[in-house]
């Protein structure tokens, strides 16, 4: 994999006191013991060239994403803005919205899960433990089912809370592993493909304008899994109760494209002759 670069982000939004931009899948979204380049040095970098700022850019982390998710994130650039935006994230007015694809269907179409998590941070796994279970902390979340394809499902999750692995490991608790989730019992034939999660959609106030800001991204539409459900009118229309007919012969656990297939089968057919 090339490293990500500053050359390669994606900025949503910009000003003076904030910075939007796309985590790529895969991108840590701060430093950490890997030594990879993480999301929190890149949006510096970029900042420190745009403006040809000597020293180092200040840039403030105020969420996080979980290494395997990609999806939006805001960045502060002063440190009263990081300050506002983590007050805010402590109260609840910041919303943070998900997709994700799961290992099979659900019995409940829509629910809230709550539990409360507990970090083993040797094995950088998270598990649901008893309320009075020391360093527990409490997880919410709510789920909406929108689409099955092959016996995967495609969900609409709103947190409200932001624990370390909460999706993954809430949806796993109710037998719905997230696709490609080796850590909490996804279908091993996922495993070679990217976690099926996205961060969507964020909804905050301006730190100092106060005006409501949205930004929503879809995930990459030709990889696997996203490819298998049509993304762009199920964030643009909402939810949609039936799968596609022209999905009704997708491969969820395809990664090859057409043109790559049909290469493919044209080198087999030369090979023949």
């Amino acid at each position: 994999m090339t490293e990500f670069t500053s050359k390669d982000l994606t900025v949503l939004y910009e000003d003076n006191h904030v910075i939007v931009v796309v985590k790529p899948c895969n991108i840590p979204s701060q430093g950490d013991d890997s030594n990879d380049k993480d999301m929190l040095t890149v949006v510096k970098e970029y900042i420190k060239e745009k403006y040809n700022k000597p020293g180092e850019a200040y840039v403030g982390l105020v969420h996080r994403l979980d290494r395997p998710t990609g999806g939006v994130m805001v960045f502060a650039k002063t440190s009263k803005a990081a300050a506002r935006l983590s007050e805010d994230i402590r109260n609840g007015n910041f919303e943070k919205k998900y997709l994700c694809v799961t290992c099979g269907v659900p019995n409940q179409k829509q629910g809230e899960l709550k539990h409360y998590l507990k970090k083993n941070q040797a094995k950088n796994t998270v598990q649901i433990v008893p309320q009075a279970t020391e360093g527990a902390k409490l997880a919410v979340l709510d789920y909406s089912f929108v689409q099955e394809v092959k016996g995967f499902s495609l969900f609409k999750i709103q947190l409200h809370t932001g624990r370390s692995h909460q999706i993954r490991v809430q949806m796993a608790s109710i037998g719905l592993p997230l696709f490609g989730d080796s850590k909490y019992g996804a279908d091993p034939r996922t495993f070679r493909h990217n976690l099926g999660l996205w961060a969507t959609e964020i909804k905050f106030k301006h730190p100092v304008s106060n005006e409501t800001m949205t930004f929503i991204v879809h995930p990459p539409k030709d990889e696997v899994p996203w490819r298998a459900f049509d993304i762009s009118r199920i964030l643009n229309v909402g939810i949609v109760p039936n799968p596609y007919d022209d999905l009704a012969n997708f491969n969820v656990l395809q990664d090859k494209t057409k043109a790559l297939i049909k290469e493919e089968n044209k080198e087999s057919k030369d090979a023949k002759k």
